[in-house]
């Protein structure tokens, strides 16, 4: 009687400790896990148009795509884009440790590691006091991503992809 009452004791102190790893596994995942399903509007086959604007004039007008996926256990999202005017290759990851996004695009000049935010629905990317870009939906259900620079105080557009999912 002893034994079983050792064994159900063992049992529940195993039990116990098997909780604790798995629940400390689970919390330790859940704020980048819970950062990047942040990022789900941008997930998705995307071909559309890119459009170069010069002193807010169209300048340049290009068909793209782009495939933006979740790798490596959705710990981070992938974006590969094609256009005439440019080939990215871009990894986004959220770091636990400085409370920041981290868009890193790679291209045949090089990579960059830029600091963005998700804020109001939209990924911005910040990628000096005068640039950034900006990632969101459209009301079709779309997706866009658009560039601008600060001129005389005022943000400018200076170029924009429109996207439609092709899944």
């Amino acid at each position: 009687m002893k034994r079983k009452k050792e064994n159900r004791s063992y049992h529940k102190i195993y039990y116990f400790i098997v909780f604790l790893f798995l629940f400390n596994a689970v919390s330790g995942q859940t704020v980048k896990q819970e950062k990047m399903e942040k990022l789900n509007f941008m997930i998705g086959n995307w071909v559309g148009t890119s459009t170069v604007y010069d002193k807010g004039e169209v300048s340049k007008q290009v068909p793209a795509y782009q495939k933006i996926s979740y790798d490596l256990n959705k710990s981070i999202v992938v974006i590969e884009l094609h256009s005439e005017l440019l080939q990215l290759h871009t990894i986004i990851y959220y770091d636990e440790k400085d409370k920041t996004y981290y868009y890193n695009p790679f291209s045949e000049r090089g990579v960059r590691k830029l600091p963005a935010e998700y804020k109001d629905g939209q990924f911005i990317v910040n990628s000096s006091d005068t640039n950034r870009f900006i990632f969101g939906r459209t009301s079709e259900n779309g997706f866009r991503e658009y560039g601008e620079r600060l001129v005389d105080g005022k943000w400018v557009k200076y170029f924009e992809d429109n996207f439609k999912d092709i899944q």
